[in-house]
């Protein structure tokens, strides 16, 4: 993406060294790179053989017939060498260049399919098979054609390598299948949101659950089918944080307001948990320059629910945003506290491509690692959160609902408070 007011061509102008679209790195040449080892690959045959971390996605283009299938790399072995390629939960503290380069070791094998009427494909039972597994497998496939040599970058999900439609699929051992997730696929009276919760509870990784309820492998029998990686991810984050927050609002709240703060891959994050019922609301800045955002003034999006929950999709953080409530109501059930909670993320020129909401959920976790601030009073955490941005605090002020709410409505506690004080005048 380009700035609008700049010439055609922009790209050839810059040739990735005058930082014309207003990127700090170029993300033409950072793609190329990342590439360059794979192509290197002889795939003459048309065959791959290697070990599926394991991995399994399913696209969401031209749903309900989509492309589906495991992305297998060209390394063989158990250790964190594959494991690494498709775990988010290992890759927290890395750089942007060497997430893409774990990616683009993947080559995503393809096949289309109906997601509603999936039974009796042999390639499809392999694969769901695959994302059962709870170590790398050994797995030889067969192309149509030579693999195509290109990255697909994903708001929600990781980024894509190469993709080569397959022609035949085949484990060359037997998946070793973690026994909770056996218990959950081979149920098929258990209903998917309680078998994701269920797998969640009892320490499943956030990326083996999605992996999963994707592959079409949770849910009563009639209604299980492939769910598109993207919706998996945030239907995951979703399903979670509402079971805990059912348990956080009958926890006592906090006394103080509180801040967290961390900052990965030139993302500001900065937490505040208001002394207040059960609420919560994502605000982000993006800056001009960097992934969505081509022009040079900056953009904020909002997303807020309050006690009652949400009855509609946060249509603007997206899935960010259940990315993030995950992350906080893991530590109130943990602190067995309830609050509101405001996530302010501030995204700088550093962040070039997006890399999945997991960069949002990993980081406010690690937010919550370390102590919070504490503050007596809302007007000196409006003072602390205007010095931590370069976003002006009235452009917080004027996009937050749980802020407005704070400021402006009074509670029956206040009214009682005035009454006596007049009473004592």
């Amino acid at each position: 993406m380009v700035r609008p007011n700049l010439p055609k061509g922009l790209c050839v102008l810059c040739k990735g060294s005058r930082k014309l679209c207003g990127k700090e790195r170029c993300p033409i040449i950072m793609k190329q790179q990342a590439l360059i080892p794979m192509k290197k690959i002889d795939f003459s045959s048309n065959s791959l053989f290697g070990s599926s971390p394991p991995a399994f996605f399913v696209g969401h283009h031209n749903y309900p017939e989509v492309l589906v299938g495991p992305m297998v790399p060209p390394l063989v072995g158990k250790g964190i060498e594959v494991q690494v390629l498709d775990s988010p939960e290992l890759w927290y503290g890395k750089q942007i260049e060497e997430l893409v380069s774990y990616r683009t070791k993947l080559i995503r094998t393809a096949f289309r399919i109906n997601v509603k009427k999936f039974q009796g494909s042999r390639i499809l039972d392999s694969s769901q098979e695959l994302a059962m597994a709870a170590r790398p497998v050994d797995t030889e496939v067969k192309f149509e054609k030579e693999p195509r040599f290109r990255i697909i970058f994903d708001s929600h999900s990781q980024p894509m390598g190469p993709i080569g439609h397959v022609k035949r699929l085949h484990i060359a051992e037997n998946p070793k299948v973690n026994q909770f997730i056996e218990k959950a696929v081979q149920d098929t009276d258990f209903k998917a949101n309680l078998a994701v919760g269920y797998l969640y509870t009892r320490g499943l990784a956030i990326s083996n659950i999605i992996r999963v309820l994707s592959a079409g492998l949770l849910g009563l029998k009639k209604n299980r089918r492939l769910i598109p990686t993207r919706w998996a991810i945030t239907a995951a984050d979703d399903i979670i944080s509402k079971e805990i927050i059912n348990k956080v609002k009958s926890f006592p709240e906090i006394d103080k307001y509180q801040i967290f703060s961390a900052k990965y891959l030139d993302n500001k994050f900065l937490i505040l948990l208001l002394p207040k019922e059960w609420g919560f609301e994502q605000l982000e800045t993006w800056s001009g320059g960097t992934s969505f955002n081509p022009h040079k003034e900056p953009v904020i999006v909002a997303d807020a629910e309050f006690y009652k929950g949400r009855k509609t999709y946060a249509s603007h953080v997206t899935g960010a945003y259940y990315a993030a409530r995950l992350a906080v109501v893991e530590y109130l059930v943990k602190i067995k506290r309830q609050a509101s909670a405001i996530v302010f993320r501030e995204v700088s020129g550093g962040y070039i491509v997006p890399l999945g909401v997991w960069v949002i959920r990993e980081t406010v976790r690690d937010a919550f690692g370390r102590p919070p601030k504490i503050f007596e009073t809302l007007n000196s955490v409006l003072i602390e959160i205007a010095r931590n941005f370069r976003t002006p605090l009235k452009s917080w002020i004027k996009k937050s609902a749980i802020l407005d709410n704070m400021m402006k409505q009074k509670t029956l506690l206040d009214f009682f408070r005035r009454k006596t004080i007049s009473h004592n005048a």
